[in-house]
């Protein structure tokens, strides 16, 4: 297949993002950057993506949808959301770190992650060391939180971690965040970085884009 075909396939068979399989309608709006934010904390462990965002979607329904309702929601009541979604052995420290990052976003940016982008002042690197200040996100985590924001803070553009880059080079595609974001449009960068780290996680997947 021509890379032409492979981007297109990629990008019609796995170009959901992470966000919208959470379930969050991502907006340059305080509510859904804080999701995201959740959700990037909730995909920071060794756990099925298809987990976290079901968690994603729990934490959500229980109305813990801003820096505030988490801050003030009880413990327990986190627990069980994360229970719910079957989010098991990291459900009472993953609740103590999604209370604790409520509350530094609350403290240190006043319950907006748009002010945790204008301290970074747009800049990409500064903004994924400002992420790690975030309870249970280190490096990896912030390389999905940008991965994803890019959608709406098009300065990020174009963002590929090591992983979506390593799933370009397994598919001989361009290799290089700059390259591959030549690929597609840049409105399409967030959900080409999405698919590549889908297929990265399926060797089936993975195994019918090589072959075909």
């Amino acid at each position: 297949m021509t890379v032409d075909t492979i981007t297109s396939r990629l990008l019609s068979e796995h170009g959901r993002t992470y966000a919208e399989e959470a379930g969050i309608t991502l907006r340059d709006k305080p509510s859904p950057l804080y999701r995201l934010l959740v959700l990037t904390v909730l995909c920071s462990i060794r756990i099925s993506a298809g987990t976290a965002t079901r968690a994603a979607r729990e934490l959500s329904a229980a109305g813990f949808r801003t820096p505030r309702a988490m801050a003030d929601s009880g413990w327990q009541d986190r627990v069980d959301a994360l229970g719910r979604a079957h989010y098991v052995r990291y459900d009472e420290s993953t609740a103590t770190a999604l209370g604790e990052g409520a509350r530094l976003v609350l403290d240190r940016w006043h319950g907006d992650l748009r002010r945790m982008r204008d301290e970074a002042d747009r800049d990409p690197d500064a903004l994924r060391e400002l992420l790690q200040d975030v309870p249970r996100i280190g490096p990896v985590g912030a390389g999905i939180f940008c991965r994803e924001a890019q959608a709406v803070w098009p300065w990020l553009r174009p963002f590929f971690d090591d992983r979506a880059c390593g799933a370009a080079e397994d598919l001989g595609l361009p290799h290089t965040p700059r390259d591959l974001g030549g690929l597609v449009p840049p409105k399409d960068h967030a959900r080409l970085a999405a698919a590549l780290v889908r297929v990265s996680l399926s060797k089936d997947a993975l195994a019918r884009l090589r072959d075909a």
